[in-house]
């Protein structure tokens, strides 16, 4: 009996979406939600980090009238991140864009049995301005909560 009570005080159920990722909505000036009809993005991230210092592909082909949403990782320390995006129109046009976000990392313990998960602060978004018209924050706490952290605009003349 003492053995069962032991063992059931150390198991830690560490979360199952143990991921950190920030959510961009597409919106449109007006405030509603937008959509890429008949666009086509894609995302990707240099992570300088790893050894190899290959890009890594975080959102291939997005497209269509259900697009209005999509959610990209976030580095675990880096200061900022560089996300760079592509957007494609129906006539072959590509707008080549980078987003920059400034953020505090933070480590966040859940047990020693857990995988280590950072949480992120963002101070500051930047972006260029070839296919989006421009981006803000509408939360600043990364975490597991999957909310709405970044509005992003793109251009009406897409």
């Amino acid at each position: 009996m003492l053995l069962v009570a032991v063992v059931s005080c150390v198991s830690i159920d560490c979360p199952v979406k143990n991921t950190v990722e920030v959510t961009y909505m597409l919106k449109k000036p007006s405030g509603g939600a937008d959509t890429l009809k008949t666009d086509t993005l894609s995302a990707w991230v240099h992570r300088i980090y790893y050894t190899d210092h290959q890009d890594s592909v975080c959102l291939n082909r997005l497209c269509g009238d259900k697009a209005t949403s999509f959610s990209i990782f976030m580095s675990h320390t880096l200061p900022e991140d560089s996300i760079f995006t592509s957007l494609k129109n129906k006539a072959g046009q590509t707008w080549l864009d980078t987003i920059c976000i400034k953020k505090e990392n933070y480590p966040h313990f859940e047990s020693v049995d857990c995988k280590a998960v950072y949480f992120h602060y963002i101070n500051e978004v930047t972006t260029t301005h070839h296919g989006i018209d421009s981006i803000s924050i509408q939360n600043r706490e990364v975490n597991y909560d999957s909310s709405e952290h970044l509005f992003l605009y793109l251009k009406a003349n897409r």
